[in-house]
């Protein structure tokens, strides 16, 4: 659908390019990040340029476990790799993943309860080269209040059985960067050692999803292992932080005012008085302290930050006195205007809040092309 071309500037003067502006925050995380790299060497990770996109040359499967609405099956997919099934706990967001991946396997429910070896039995035993997920991050994340003993901390393991059953040559895991120093690092150890335990070499890395063309700051701890002796790949960055693209760059061309539900552009609708009130919240602001995190308006010329639904709204537009609407978000996540959520307004911006960025998913898929490639030819 064609949506006409509004520009979110007529009134206003063109924003200042990027590079004149203040350099972008890099976040929390830079610590952690720096701590990763120069801790001892990782012999199997390793980074490859994925500037050239590199065709597969053969058709390589991949399971889609926690899969959400399906931003890390759509990056994988944009790379040239074939979806196989998907499992997901929300009925909501497994619809949406199933109208959108209509050749997909679809299991809607508790993953305890996927029974991989049956499933395979039941479509004729197919090569699965690729295992992809990310458990829930509820009790990992700063953003809120974290609980080492949430039981979902350790779902990770219903992840690590999957792919003991199934055997993969790949598996990629994604998560917040917190849960790299969770319980002083014993999160992270226990992970390494329960891939070990399965014969996986295990690697980890976070990358900033804005350095591969996504215009949001949103940062992701990215365990990639294998069990074929080969190396664990890593798309190396594309962009540096002064050339991160600015949220205009994603969101300029959709209309200011007018709802399109037919692409989920819609957002909270706002009283004058409320409309009154994030008029005067400042870019990088929060209009609630007590939801500091929360309801922030966006800095123009910058890239977004980190896109989330909480507590019925988002982010606050940069320029209008309004929250961002769904489609804005998932522009932001770098979603197709063709992906199209199911389920209410609201139940959309969490399910795009919660996903994976299409695009630094796709970059993680090309970077591992060239080593499926090379295990294929062995």
């Amino acid at each position: 659908m064609k949506t006409k071309q509004l520009s979110l500037f007529a009134d206003k003067l063109e924003p200042e390019p990027l590079q004149n502006k203040k350099k972008t925050r890099l976040g929390r995380y830079e610590r952690i990040k720096q701590q990763l790299e120069s801790e001892e060497l990782d012999s199997y990770k390793i980074y490859i340029d994925v500037e050239e996109v590199s065709v597969p040359l053969r058709e390589y499967r991949f399971v889609d476990l926690f899969c959400g609405a399906g931003g890390m099956t759509q990056g994988l997919v944009q790379a040239g790799l074939r979806p196989a099934a998907s499992v997901e706990i929300n009925a909501i967001a497994s619809a949406t993943h199933a109208q959108n991946f209509p050749q997909c396997h679809h299991f809607s429910g508790d993953i305890k309860e996927f029974d991989a070896g049956a499933w395979l039995a039941q479509i004729n035993s197919p090569e699965i080269h690729l295992v992809v997920g990310g458990p829930p991050c509820q009790g990992f994340s700063v953003a809120g209040k974290r609980n080492p003993d949430d039981p979902r901390n350790f779902l990770f393991q219903e992840f690590v059985r999957v792919v003991s059953a199934i055997r993969p040559w790949y598996v990629v895991m994604e998560n917040v960067p917190g849960i790299i120093t969770m319980k002083k690092g014993a999160v992270k150890a226990a992970i390494c050692e329960a891939f070990d335990a399965i014969g996986y070499s295990i690697s980890i890395a976070i990358l900033e999803s804005a350095a591969y063309g996504v215009p949001q700051l949103r940062p992701r701890a990215i365990f990639i292992a294998n069990r074929v002796g080969m190396q664990n790949p890593y798309p190396k960055p594309q962009l540096s932080p002064e050339k991160y693209k600015p949220i205009e760059s994603a969101i300029a061309d959709l209309p200011e005012w007018t709802p399109i539900p037919e692409i989920n552009h819609q957002w909270t609708r706002h009283s004058a008085a409320y409309m009154e009130r994030l008029a005067k919240v400042p870019p990088g602001g929060s209009l609630y302290e007590s939801y500091a995190d929360a309801f922030k308006r966006q800095y123009p010329g910058k890239p977004s930050m980190t896109v989330k639904e909480n507590h019925g709204g988002t982010h606050i537009h940069p320029y209008l006195n309004r929250t961002i609407s769904a489609r804005e978000m998932a522009r932001l996540q770098t979603f197709p205007d063709s992906f199209i959520f199911a389920g209410s307004m609201k139940k959309a911006m969490w399910q795009i809040g919660n996903a994976v960025p299409p695009r630094l998913a796709e970059c993680i898929g090309r970077a591992l092309i060239p080593l499926l490639d090379q295990y294929a030819l062995c």
